[in-house]
């Protein structure tokens, strides 16, 4: 890796805002070289529509990384639309295509190509109706890590937020499948991959973790559950005597409050929505997503495809920014981590 990180930019559903958030980013000048790896003639279209000026150039993997100017966008075309995108308006001929941007970025990563990728938002709902199975780009991006290697041990979602990092224990489960979810081993994994993350791609040299509780006051003494004492307490118990430094199981309502999380580096939260509203109500816009526990480096906007709003200009840049900010500050704190001192 040079001085200057490279980063794939998927845009996802090329439907949503993703095209539109790529565009304004190229609006501004980046210390980092961005690579979109998408069909340059939505990103042209799309420019046309939002009046942005843009000029596409094809991206030379031979050619040394240099930041990106004001105005201009490498794009990589390995993946092209079947039919043209319509903003707002989904299709699911285009379904195979989010999945070909996605694969296309991963194997860059995976062979250098690429030090990280940043996605934009994809709609799941399309890809599945496209008969295309798809629970989201954690899962997704695992498989495809996986290859022909060993399969990746329970990759870990984790939002970033300012002055908020939130994992997750289970993501895209029904509510009523959350508890047999968790079990020792996948909460023991969990716990391990993310205090790795946090060390080698938040250089956070002993991470302070929250750990929820599954139920309401961390199952109180087992008389509103059992999972604490049975599953969540004796893994902490075991972490613990390594010498990791948990607090928990905690009772979610009071976990995230100042006190607690000015004493801790992140959150461990058992389900989606325990953690994220908290994190989304503090840093909506400005939060990313985080994939821990690859071997590659991936962060992601925070939110949807906002159909409604797309090809209008009105989508707001935030979050895309801090997860370009982010996934450069990881290839860096990797590469430090990775570089022998002298």
């Amino acid at each position: 890796m040079t001085e200057t990180p490279r980063l794939a930019l998927t845009p996802g559903e090329p439907a949503g805002i993703g095209p539109d958030l790529c565009i304004a980013a190229a609006q501004q000048e980046h210390k980092e070289e961005l690579v979109a790896v998408c069909d340059p003639a939505l990103l042209a279209e799309r420019a046309e529509r939002l009046r942005l000026p843009l000029a596409l150039e094809p991206f030379d993997p031979e050619r040394p990384p240099a930041p990106s100017a004001s105005g201009r966008l490498l794009f990589d075309a390995t993946a092209r639309l079947a039919s043209p995108a319509q903003a707002g308006q989904l299709s699911p001929t285009n379904a195979a295509y989010v999945l070909d941007t996605l694969s296309a970025a991963c194997d860059g990563c995976l062979s250098g190509r690429w030090d990280a990728m940043v996605t934009g938002p994809v709609h799941k709902g399309i890809i599945n109706d496209a008969g295309l199975a798809f629970s989201g780009h954690t899962e997704f991006l695992a498989e495809r890590c996986q290859q022909d290697k060993e399969p990746i041990p329970t990759p870990v979602m984790l939002l970033a937020a300012p002055g908020l990092r939130v994992a997750l224990a289970t993501t895209h489960l029904p509510l009523a499948a959350v508890p047999a979810a968790i079990t020792e081993p996948r909460l023991e994994r969990i716990i391990r991959i993310m205090v790795d993350g946090l060390r080698g791609r938040f250089g956070i040299a002993k991470p302070r973790i929250l750990i929820c509780g599954l139920n309401p006051h961390a199952g109180e003494g087992g008389h509103l559950g059992q999972e604490e004492q049975e599953v969540i307490m004796p893994v902490i118990a075991r972490l613990l005597a390594e010498g990791m430094d948990l607090q928990g199981p905690l009772p979610a309502d009071t976990l995230f409050v100042p006190h607690r999380l000015q004493q801790a580096d992140a959150v461990l939260a058992m389900y989606h929505d325990q953690g994220l509203p908290v994190l989304k109500h503090l840093g909506f816009g400005q939060a990313v997503n985080v994939t821990l526990g690859l071997p590659i480096i991936r962060t992601s906007v925070d939110h949807g495809t906002a159909l409604d709003i797309a090809g209008t200009g009105r989508a707001h840049l935030g979050s895309l920014s801090a997860a370009i900010a982010l996934a450069a500050a990881m290839v860096q704190a990797h590469h430090r981590k990775t570089t022998p001192s002298k």
